[in-house]
């Protein structure tokens, strides 16, 4: 069996055939899940409450832009009914995401924040870049986690990729995210147009290296009417699969991201088989989307976003015989 504790041993599992790599690597990465984390499904309410961004990064159908989406924000209170609804279901743990949108208003995100502590819930939040000071204060409020994706090792191709910023003010942000005192969850797009196995096996070094909580981890998915789009189609599920399980081995009480597309791109995140290949690999985390439908659809960071609710949770731990975790 081999280990991936190195470049190397990373790479030979990245190029293995997959047949070897689900009957080794793979069934290794599940057993180490079922023995160390009892086998549990992580059951997470998710919140789009705003999908207005001022960044124009080359993937993100969210991209500013982009004009063919229905742009909303949903104010503090509602999120905080949205939060209390979940609760009602059982959550207790939420998700809170938007793109980067100034107008937003910081003090408003704090406010949010406090209310949502007070129902009960484990906090992630991703809401993108800040200085430490406004880091520090989302802790304060109760943000536990933070999610700030580095998506690629390769600074060049970071700079290109999202030319709002750079790859070393991310790499600042995501020290300060740990500096805060909030866990730090980051990962990378899997086999993006032009990511070479070297460069994937960075990226899951540098995830190791980052000590990171939560591996949000997913193949790339071409967005509609953004310029990467032009450069290639889906990235392999195969590569994504051998990543996930590279991960449950080298980090085994990390959350890791189950929730990926399968063959039928039109099934999005949600997809069955994605779902159950990605929980075989290692992974334990699926999200119930406590967005309206009229509004779902419309926070597109990738086409086809689909991730359902509770129902799809409960069915995905009946089919991989798995416990769920609220």
């Amino acid at each position: 069996m081999i280990k991936p504790y190195d470049k190397e041993d990373i790479l030979q599992i990245l190029q293995m055939p997959d047949e070897e790599f689900r009957g080794t690597v793979m069934a290794e990465a599940k057993r180490i899940h079922r023995e160390q984390n009892d086998n549990t499904l992580r059951a997470v309410a998710m919140l789009g409450f705003d999908n207005i961004c001022k960044n124009q990064c080359l993937y993100c159908g969210m991209r500013a832009g982009n004009n063919t989406i229905q742009r909303y924000r949903i104010d503090s209170a509602t999120v905080v009914k949205s939060a209390q609804a979940a609760y009602r279901l059982g959550f207790r743990r939420i998700f809170l995401i938007s793109g980067e949108d100034p107008k937003y208003g910081f003090d408003n995100l704090l406010t949010m924040t406090e209310q949502v502590k007070k129902v009960g819930f484990w906090i992630s939040m991703a809401c993108g870049e800040f200085s430490l000071d406004q880091y520090r204060a989302l802790h304060e409020a109760g943000v536990d986690e933070y999610v700030l994706k580095f998506e690629t090792s390769n600074p060049q191709t970071f700079d290109r990729l999202k030319p709002n910023t750079t790859f070393a003010k991310r790499m600042k942000c995501i020290e300060w995210v740990r500096e805060s005192g909030m866990q730090l969850a980051s990962g990378n797009i899997v086999d993006y147009p032009g990511q070479t196995l070297e460069e994937q096996a960075e990226d899951i070094l540098l995830m190791k290296k980052l000590q990171i909580s939560w591996a949000p981890v997913i193949p790339y998915l071409p967005a509609k009417n953004t310029p990467l789009a032009q450069e290639g189609g889906r990235g392999s599920l195969e590569k994504n699969l051998k990543e996930i399980a590279i991960l449950r081995i080298m980090m085994p009480g990390i959350n890791i991201t189950a929730q990926q597309p399968g063959e039928n791109s039109a099934q999005g995140l949600a997809d069955e088989e994605g779902n159950l290949n990605a929980l075989e690999a290692g992974a334990n985390m699926l999200f119930a989307d406590m967005l309206p439908d009229t509004l779902a659809k419309n926070f597109s960071v990738v086409d086809n976003r689909i991730t359902l609710g509770l129902e799809h949770i409960q069915k995905m731990a009946g089919l991989s015989g798995m416990k769920i975790e609220y």
